[in-house]
């Protein structure tokens, strides 16, 4: 018998971002093609990890998507390009979900097919999480609190998970350490980021020892508020919707960090969008969001193989 599917109303910011979630377990897809991060790091009893298909209403749009949630085997999943189309660049693709789940279609799959179509090597990490309830219905609860509580204010301090930044720093490794087997430069490894995963990202940028950070970063509905920026922080992408729920009410603290160190950044804030637009929500100008991340790649000069010498 088909099982039930769960609902609840994750009422936030405003109408907005009322948000309507409905969930139906699934069987794992297949994963033949993941690397693992930690080969040696044992699956704990009881612990295998939850997918599900999610349909997530905010406001008048529908987001229909696969959904993983109880992480604790961490891997990355490579999108390689047709090999006459590479570039040699590699993005490494954050999704989203409050790290408490993660958006591995519209967040992950879909955009790192883009990329992929597009000359650019693409991995969807999958990354740990806060550990949640196993039941549906109590992990929705959870999950409504979790965004309730994020449009408050900012999240950063609240909502977090150290192992998601953890995992981001070693599939960055493992992508340099095998960039012949992928053909890609490892001086052009980046990450691109939404909601959580762009916070993920954010921090691989901050946090990381020097050689270890992503070359580039995409921040796609992060919290705008400001950080405290290094000196030598990678190139910024920023997008954001200004009537995104979470975050749109920061302003652009994060960009004017960025741009009062002197790094480079680049900030596209959509007219409408709400949060969660993943490669772009059809009707609004957030489906320019990858072609303007792929053409501020190539402003840099990330997308053009390097001289023979």
């Amino acid at each position: 018998m088909k099982n039930l599917i769960f609902a609840a109303a994750l009422l936030c910011a405003g109408p907005a971002l009322a948000q309507d979630v409905r969930m139906e377990p699934v069987a794992a897809p297949d994963q033949k093609d993941a690397i693992v991060l930690y080969p040696d790091m044992p699956t704990p009893r009881g612990k295998s990890e939850q997918w599900s298909h999610m349909r997530v209403t905010i406001g008048a749009n529908r987001n229909d998507n696969l959904a993983v949630r109880n992480v604790v085997r961490p891997t990355i999943t490579p999108y390689l390009p047709d090999p006459a189309k590479a570039t040699g660049a590699a993005v490494i693709v954050a999704p989203g979900g409050a790290f408490v789940s993660l958006s591995m279609e519209s967040e992950g799959s879909d955009v790192a097919r883009w990329l992929a179509d597009h000359g650019v090597t693409a991995f969807v990490l999958k990354y740990r999480l806060n550990e949640t309830p196993r039941d549906d219905g109590g992990f929705l609860k959870m999950m409504g609190e979790r965004f309730a509580d994020a449009a408050k204010g900012d999240p950063a301090e609240e909502v977090k998970e150290p192992r998601a930044t953890q995992d981001a720093l070693k599939a960055l490794d493992i992508v340099r350490a095998r960039a012949g087997a992928f053909h890609v430069d490892p001086a052009r490894v980046g990450m691109i980021g939404f909601s959580a995963g762009a916070m993920t990202a954010l921090n691989a940028a901050l946090e990381g020892p020097d050689g270890q950070r992503p070359a580039f970063i995409g921040y796609v509905y992060g919290p705008m508020a400001s950080v405290a920026v290094p000196a030598d922080a990678p190139p910024m992408f920023a997008a954001i919707a200004m009537d995104d729920g979470l975050f749109a009410k920061q302003g652009f603290g994060i960009v004017e960090a960025w741009r009062q160190m002197g790094r480079p950044v680049e900030l596209h804030a959509y007219e409408r969008g709400d949060h969660g637009f993943g490669a772009g929500r059809p009707g609004t100008t957030t489906t320019g969001v990858l072609p303007q991340f792929l053409a501020w790649m190539d402003m840099h000069g990330l997308l053009a193989a390097p001289t023979a010498q």
